[in-house]
């Protein structure tokens, strides 16, 4: 299997040099304005490893429950800023932390740019709402209107159960995503660490469906959903939602890639399995996934003020 790559040669050569002598670089000009490349050497740092931060760690259960509620709800607007949303389709879900056979997922009908933490709804593995929402926070919505997508349940609560490593997924019909299941799948997008699912099977609402998507997710972090759209999963919700937007912006660079090719009648230029498998080793893990993810959100702390958290 092979991964491809168009106008990136450079950068992952210099990348793969840097991470090997895990070195830092500054720039400085001699009398002759000519660049010097001086090396210095991080203290303590491991060969071949970034330097990334902690992630959070919670004093109680109930704080981290709070902590991923208001993450999602910033999931939801980070969708709804990047146009993921589609009317009324898509969702996100967290594993609930007090009660992991729990999950929390987005109501149905309300905006993504628009969600709060209160609007939130605390799903058993039975279906039934077991907590959250707030019903009268839009005008037109009768307080009694506490619904979620039923085909959210089919492939979140079917995922939550059979990766209890997997604490979040996310799941849209973004444009390119949709595009991408239309031509090709012969691109390996997460080398060795996604899936195809190569049958549309409608409105995900049966058992059996569902079933068959979590059986072609396999122990993946990503999934390509023929003729419907793109799954992603992650031990956190930053990191779901960080494969998540990587997942659509490489399903258009490749449509991109695979036009511009056609059109000059040549092909992309493939990376070997080695740099591949190294790259993936170096920045896809969890929780590269998670500092990935991380500066979405505090994109959206920043637009709203935190009104999310509401």
């Amino acid at each position: 299997m092979t991964l491809w790559v168009t106008g990136l040669t450079h950068s992952l050569a210099f990348s793969h040099t840097a991470l090997m002598s895990a070195q830092t670089h500054t720039q400085t000009r001699n009398e002759n304005d000519a660049i010097i490349l001086n090396v210095q050497t991080v203290p303590n740092q491991p060969m071949n490893k970034f330097i990334r931060p902690p992630m959070p760690v919670f004093k109680s259960l109930e704080e981290k429950q709070t902590h991923v509620k208001e993450r999602l709800a910033c999931a939801l607007r980070i969708f709804g800023k990047y146009g993921y949303d589609e009317g009324v389709a898509g969702h996100i879900t967290v594993r609930d932390p007090i009660d992991p056979k729990r999950f929390w997922v987005n109501p149905f009908g309300v905006a993504f740019s628009l969600m709060t933490a209160s609007d939130l709804l605390l799903v058993d593995h039975k279906g039934s709402i077991v907590g959250g929402g707030k019903g009268e926070r839009l005008p037109f919505r009768p307080a009694n209107r506490q619904i979620y997508n039923r085909a959210a349940y089919c492939i979140h609560a079917a995922i939550h159960a059979a990766r209890p490593d997997v604490d979040a997924a996310a799941h849209s019909h973004s444009i390119y995503g949709k595009a991408f299941n239309m031509t090709n799948q012969d691109v390996c997008v997460f080398y060795n660490d996604h899936a195809l699912y190569p049958n549309f099977g409608g409105v995900v609402v049966a058992e059996e469906e569902s079933a068959n998507i979590v059986k072609y997710l396999g122990n993946t972090k990503a999934l390509i959903l023929q003729n419907h759209g793109i799954l992603t999963v992650g031990h956190t919700v930053e990191e779901a939602v960080a494969w998540f937007i990587r997942l659509e912006k490489s399903c258009q660079t490749q449509l991109l890639a695979d036009a511009a090719a056609t059109g000059k009648d040549s092909s992309t230029i493939k990376i070997s399995h080695e740099e591949a498998q190294f790259t993936h080793d170096q920045i896809g893990t969890p929780h590269a996934g998670w500092f990935s993810g991380t500066p979405y959100f505090d994109v959206i702390e920043a637009e709203t003020g935190g009104a999310y958290k509401l």
